[in-house]
């Protein structure tokens, strides 16, 4: 079984808008519903679990109804945790008990996957997605990446230059980011309680734990809006 997560729990506090950036309404829709049709159409994908607050659950089935999208393939929402990552995995844990019917018991196939993605990330397009399982096959993990366009200097006070990365040796990653369900999962749980608060990457317990994650391409046009300036940016992609 395929099952996409897809993470709608940040406060988006960096834009400073009224409401979580993903819940914005954005030409008659709110910004999460754009994420989330990519996953619905998918033949790749079989369900969709949604990590999200109680108050926002039953606005999204409503506005995904109201765009036109079948949300037969929405089995379920799981909570936010304390952060990004251990948003993640009460995600996780989530599919694990859907799939087996019972809390804690381990059901899942070796070759069931989840694919993580951001609602803030609405520009996700069929074709990567279609590329992320297609590059499965033989490894445990697939990241889409950008090669680094910029030079990159390391500088841990933010004042001086204390040495300079090599450019062609530098990814910026995206998401989704695809992985085998249960050794993904075990690569979380192992970093509970502390140093899952430290993880700033999807991909960061699987490369901890020694799982092979290969790169293929990102897209560019498969931006994180963040900002003011992000927001305005996926507004002229849309015209």
């Amino acid at each position: 079984m395929n099952t996409a997560l897809l993470l709608a729990g940040g406060t988006g506090s960096r834009l400073s808008a009224e409401v979580p950036k993903q819940y914005l309404s954005i030409r008659g829709r709110m910004l999460i519903t754009y994420a989330l049709e990519p996953l619905l159409e998918s033949r790749f994908i079989d369900t969709v679990v949604i990590v999200a607050e109680q108050r926002w659950m039953e606005p999204i089935l409503q506005d995904a109804r109201q765009a036109g999208l079948s949300t037969e393939k929405i089995s379920g929402f799981a909570i936010p945790g304390s952060n990004r990552q251990s948003s993640i995995l009460n995600g996780l844990e989530d599919i694990l008990c859907r799939r087996s019917g019972k809390v804690n018991r381990e059901d899942a196939e070796d070759t069931d996957t989840v694919l993580v993605h951001d609602a803030a990330r609405p520009l996700i397009s069929g074709k990567l997605i279609a590329s992320c399982y297609a590059a499965l096959g033989g490894h445990d993990g697939v990241m889409p990446v950008l090669p680094m366009k910029d030079t990159v200097y390391l500088s841990r006070d933010g004042r001086q230059v204390e040495g300079l990365f090599e450019r062609s040796h530098i990814y910026g990653g995206q998401a989704p980011e695809l992985f085998l369900l249960k050794k993904y999962c075990q690569a979380n749980r192992v970093l509970i309680p502390d140093k899952i608060m430290e993880i700033r990457g999807s991909a960061e317990p699987a490369v901890m734990a020694g799982m092979d994650i290969v790169m293929i391409p990102g897209d560019e046009r498969n931006f994180k809006i963040t900002t003011r300036e992000d927001l305005q940016r996926f507004r002229n992609c849309l015209i």
